[in-house]
């Protein structure tokens, strides 16, 4: 704590006025710059980030949280004397600007320029401490432009590739759509019946890291681990055999991918997906076949779709050879079976996998158990497959192993004749970053007739964006603009096309938090400025980003490593994955009618009710349930923390006296409330510096105050000072979720210095000492009584206090105490014969 209080405050008004305090505060801010980051500061760095917005136009109650949690910890390591950067920037890429933009009739640019206007406005009454100078939009060409720069340095590493995929095609709206946007089997917009199309896509060879991003998950200590399994889960590391099975007279061979080759002996049918190059050729003789590739074509791609739907397959009428047994095992074409994973051919054990049982069950073919359990059970398919471990039955000489044993043991079998090998393999593909929409950014590739396709050269960079446009629905308007893609080769001169996909929105977001550290650069994709900040010590944000966004992110920080632009391996030390805003127990939504708006809580309450109220009512991590009255008490507490300081300085300039120099002199009274002063330190310290539960932090604060309240009649000097110490306390641990109060405060309690500039407070040990010590008195571990001693009391002196207790006597007389158990300074816990 300081001493030394000067109070050329003004008079202070007699009511809280929120909507006056918090605009002086934000002048001030602004005028100081008070939240510049700089590079050339001797303090320790400390970078923490929100996850930016997208620029809808209007915050809603999960920004105003997420945002508010990244202040309030920006705030505190500020106070706790690092050099905070915190930046801000908007997503701003995407279809909704596409559709807005049809609604309104106006280009997707204007409208996503007018809401980042709006939003920044938004912010900025919340009072978060955002350096804005280093504010950037994905959507500007200075931004974009070092994207399509990398994306050029990939392509010509290998990194980069071209080839069809199937995707979702809306055949009227001329567009691909996203696995959600495909309701029943439709267009959500359209409602024409959704295609499943091979196209020219994009990738990135993400599948070239796929190691380490997996093995790098171990070192994210600072990450939740349910993020860290999701990850996992999605990356999708199996231990497997791959092995062929013959076809009965013909040349080639099904290659599968199996992670249980104990069930070898189990498989009665193969699957082929309806893509699969051999479907494909029967179809053309096989009208049955060509029907069940026609209907694979329309619908869904995604994988939960494709698991869920009714289980479709003709039988080809060919045989594979079973290598093994040389049993021969029919051919079917399945629409379970999926072309983008694995091999696009499946051997089906339907008594130990569920999708294959269903399509047995449905097909009547036959079902051979080859596990049983482990535990000496009865077997029972009747229902559903047994897909457990176990011991093996019917299987040749690996009858009677256990599943792990005949894993290795089979595998070994295959191997030695050349019919298999052991492999690992991954669930995760290539990441498809091409888009067929117009509000993105351009993909930085020339096709020529002769040369093919060409990167565009880095003086040409950055391709640009054409903002003035009329989105009608029917496809992306760059396919129609000449202007946009007729162009001339980099490499002959001779006449070319650009090409009109645009990126996937998450190659923006997947290192903006790297450009936010040197925002300014024009002449590199980032410079020595990004090593100086990253990684990013706090990342903050929601758990619906968890896989996607996170791990291209960390794809992408990799590949700029390899590239020589960073040196760190990932780009978040810790992440914090907020719960969701709940009213009435549902998600806040305009589709439930349960949304509240921030701006009229804000302009109702002011900016520090709202943001005391969403860091009170629930730990950041968890959901958080609206509360009207929650808020008005939020209120009512700011308001009467308000008036305890106007009450205090109204009575005039505290006196020339700290409390710690006058502490062996203070009443009992006194020392006791002082005590509560740096307790509320040390709790708020240990609450909000390392475990985040802010609204431990703040019901500290409220039982500080409320002991404060109660202690306004003690006007001496010793007493005085003890309440400006406390109040001063109250003040600091507030001061980075209520900051305007807290920098109006300040200055009233006779600081020259701002709050925002002031730091953490730090507990007096001599204040936490007590006199004297309440001792829990247990008989036989449960609670009988209480006894007060001084504080030093040896253990006699604790026993012959709990003895004489009263209520502690009923419980003793006439027993044998046969043992005392003494913990000093907490309880005594005497044990008596029964």
């Amino acid at each position: 704590m300081l001493s030394i209080h000067i109070n050329n405050a003004s008079a202070m008004e007699e009511q809280y006025q929120p909507q006056k305090i918090e605009t002086q505060a934000q002048q001030y801010w602004q005028e100081k710059e008070s939240f510049r980051a700089t590079e050339g500061d001797s303090r320790p760095k400390y970078y923490c980030l929100s996850m930016f917005p997208y620029p809808s136009g209007r915050l809603h109650m999960g920004h105003v949280r997420n945002y508010t949690i990244g202040d309030v910890v920006s705030r505190y390591k500020r106070m706790q004397g690092y050099n905070v950067l915190q930046p801000m920037g908007w997503d701003a890429f995407g279809l909704p600007a596409e559709n807005a933009a049809m609604e309104r009739g106006v280009p997707p640019a204007a409208w996503t320029r007018e809401n980042i206007e709006a939003m920044r406005e938004q912010l900025q009454r919340l009072g978060f401490g955002y350096d804005w100078q280093r504010e950037l939009a994905t959507c500007d060409p200075q931004y974009y432009r070092w994207e399509q720069w990398l994306f050029t340095r990939l392509y010509r590493k290998g990194l980069v590739y071209r080839d069809t995929a199937a995707v979702n095609w809306d055949p009227v709206d001329q567009t691909v759509l996203a696995n959600e946007q495909v309701i029943d089997g439709r267009g959500w917009r359209s409602g024409a019946l959704v295609e499943r199309r091979e196209i020219p896509q994009w990738f990135l060879r993400i599948t070239d890291y796929v190691g380490e991003l997996l093995d790098g998950l171990d070192n994210l200590k600072g990450w939740p681990d349910q993020v860290l399994n999701m990850q996992r889960n999605w990356i999708g590391r199996s231990e497997g055999v791959e092995l062929s099975f013959a076809l009965d007279g013909r040349d080639e061979v099904l290659t599968v991918f199996t992670t249980r080759p104990d069930t070898l002996y189990g498989v009665t049918y193969m699957g082929l997906a309806p893509e699969h190059p051999l479907a494909l050729e029967l179809a053309a003789s096989n009208q049955q076949i060509a029907d069940l590739v026609d209907e694979a074509r329309s619908g869904g791609t995604a994988e939960a779709d494709m698991a869920t739907r009714e289980k479709r397959g003709v039988d080809t009428g060919l045989e594979a050879i079973h290598p093994l047994t040389g049993q021969r095992i029919p051919v079917w074409v399945a629409n379970f079976v999926l072309m983008e994973y694995g091999s696009g051919a499946v051997m089906a054990v339907p008594a130990h996998d569920q999708r294959d049982w269903e399509f047995a069950t449905q097909y009547n073919i036959p079902i051979k158990p080859v596990i049983h359990p482990g535990d000496g059970s009865d077997l029972d398919i009747s229902e559903g497959a047994f897909s457990d471990y176990g011991v093996l039955v019917e299987s040749g000489p690996f009858s009677g192993m256990t599943s792990q044993n005949a894993f290795v043991a089979i595998a070994e079998r295959l191997e030695a004749e050349g019919l298999g090998q052991r492999q690992t393999q991954y669930r995760l593909r290539d990441w498809g970053i091409s888009r067929q929409r117009y509000w993105g950014a351009p993909i930085p590739i020339i096709h020529c007739p002769s040369c093919g396709a060409v990167p565009v050269p880095d003086e040409q960079l950055p391709v640009t964006l054409p903002e003035e446009v009329e989105i009608t629905g029917a496809g992306s308007p760059l396919k129609s603009m000449p202007s946009f893609y007729s162009t001339t080769c980099p490499e002959c001169g001779g006449s070319a096309e650009r090409e009109t996909d645009t990126f996937d929105t998450f190659m923006e977001s997947s290192w903006y938090f790297a450009r936010f550290a040197c925002a300014d650069q024009d002449q590199s994709m980032l410079d020595e400025r990004a090593d100086q900040w990253l990684p990013v010590d706090q990342y903050i944000g929601g758990i619906e980003h968890a896989v996607l966004h996170l791990l291209y992110a960390r794809f992408f920080h990799k590949v700029l490593r390899d590239e020589g632009l960073v040196s760190s391996d990932e780009p978040f030390t810790r992440l914090l994955t907020q719960g969701m805003v709940l009213k009435d127990g549902a998600k806040m939504s305009k589709s439930k009618g349960n949304t509240v708006d921030p701006q009229e809580m804000v302009e109702r309450f002011g900016a520090d009710t709202v943001r005391l109220f969403t860091m009170f009512a629930a730990p950041p991590d968890q959901s958080l349930e609206w509360s009207d009255s929650g808020v008005e008490g939020s209120y009512r507490f700011l308001r009467r923390l308000y008036g305890l300081v106007r009450d205090h300085v109204s009575a005039g300039a505290p006196p020339d006296l700290d409390a710690q120099s006058l502490h062996e002199s203070l009443t009992k009274e006194q020392k006791d409330l002082r005590r509560k002063v740096h307790e509320t330190i040390v709790k708020a310290s240990d609450d909000i510096g390392k475990r985040f539960t802010f609204n431990t932090a703040i019901a500290a604060t409220m039982e500080l105050t409320n002991a404060l309240g109660k202690a306004v009649e003690d006007q001496s000097d010793a007493g005085r000072a003890v309440m400006q110490e406390g109040l001063e306390t109250a003040v600091l641990i507030l001061a980075p979720i209520t900051p305007h109060l807290s920098h109006y405060l300040w200055w009233q309690l006779g600081y020259e210095q701002p709050v925002v500039d002031a730091r953490w407070p730090q507990a007096d040990a001599s204040a936490l000492e007590r006199d004297e010590l309440e001792l829990v008195v247990q008989v036989n571990g449960k609670l009988r009584g209480h006894v007060t001693l001084p504080a030093d009391a040896s253990e006699d002196e604790a026993r012959q206090a709990a003895l004489q207790e009263p209520n502690v006597q009923r419980f003793v007389e006439g027993k044998e105490v046969k043992k005392v158990i003494f913990v000093p300074g907490k309880l005594l816990n005497v044990v008596v014969a029964k």
